[in-house]
């Protein structure tokens, strides 16, 4: 009779947790629990509000049963709201164009260097550890916010999912590490340290950016985008010209 209780409050439990509301009540409560508790704790790196949200949701999708698959088609509207918050970006772009103009060249440079030096660094690894051909293309445009990362990746043949989660480690690593490992080299010029945050950690540097300041928040938001436009037109041609030849 236990067992049968149980299995029956099991079953009604994930049939309320699989639904839209609950799964954007528990997103939405997971990162402004996260985000409190990185206040509190001074804002320590490794407590930062997406790692503390990702961990929160993980273990309430294990215990409810809830699959991941469910709970990403019930936030699809998360999907579409990240299109509009990535536009938002050219607010801070406009009111810092007089900076952006006169670094306008060093900035080129550095797009071309860093787009070429971050993917191959990752696929050169990935490959020397015996990570498959599928596991190489889903790498390919890990350096892009989540959007552009799955709809790329999907184009060449690679694994969204993988992509994605790429992504958004990628994303918490450059964002925990990069502004401290800056100050370590003593590099303190915000559009530089701005520029590198968007570059290579795209979403999540550049809201650490904009905690930081204005300035270096909105040269990250300019590599964020530059970085996602290139990718998105660059992966898939030389995908195509790699399987023509």
């Amino acid at each position: 009779m236990n067992k049968l209780l149980n299995a029956d409050f099991t079953e009604r439990l994930s049939f309320i947790a699989d639904s839209p509301l609950v799964g954007i009540t528990l997103t939405v409560g997971a990162f402004l629990l996260g985000q409190r508790i990185y206040e509190k704790c001074g804002r320590f790196p490794l407590l930062h509000p997406i790692l503390i949200a990702v961990l929160s949701i993980t273990v309430f999708l294990q215990l409810t049963g809830v699959s991941y698959d469910n709970y990403k088609d019930n936030m699809a509207i998360f999907s579409l709201l990240l299109g509009t918050a990535t536009v938002a970006l050219a607010v801070p772009l406009y009111q810092q164009l007089h900076l952006i103009r006169s670094h306008a060249k060093a900035l080129l440079i550095t797009l071309l260097v860093g787009f070429l030096l971050a993917p191959a660094i990752a696929l050169a690894f990935a490959w020397f550890t015996g990570a498959s051909a599928t596991t190489l293309l889903s790498l390919a445009a890990k350096s892009v916010t989540t959007p552009i990362a799955m709809a790329v990746t999907e184009s060449i043949g690679g694994i969204p999912p993988l992509a994605a989660g790429t992504v958004i480690f990628v994303g918490i690593v450059g964002a925990l590490v990069g502004p401290a490992l800056m100050d370590r080299m003593n590099i303190h010029n915000k559009a530089v340290r701005g520029f590198t945050l968007g570059l290579t950690s795209h979403a999540v540097g550049t809201a650490r950016a904009f905690e930081l300041d204005p300035v270096t928040g909105a040269f990250s938001s300019l590599g964020l985008a530059l970085t996602g436009a290139i990718t998105a037109l660059i992966v898939p041609l030389l995908w195509h010209l790699f399987q023509t030849f």
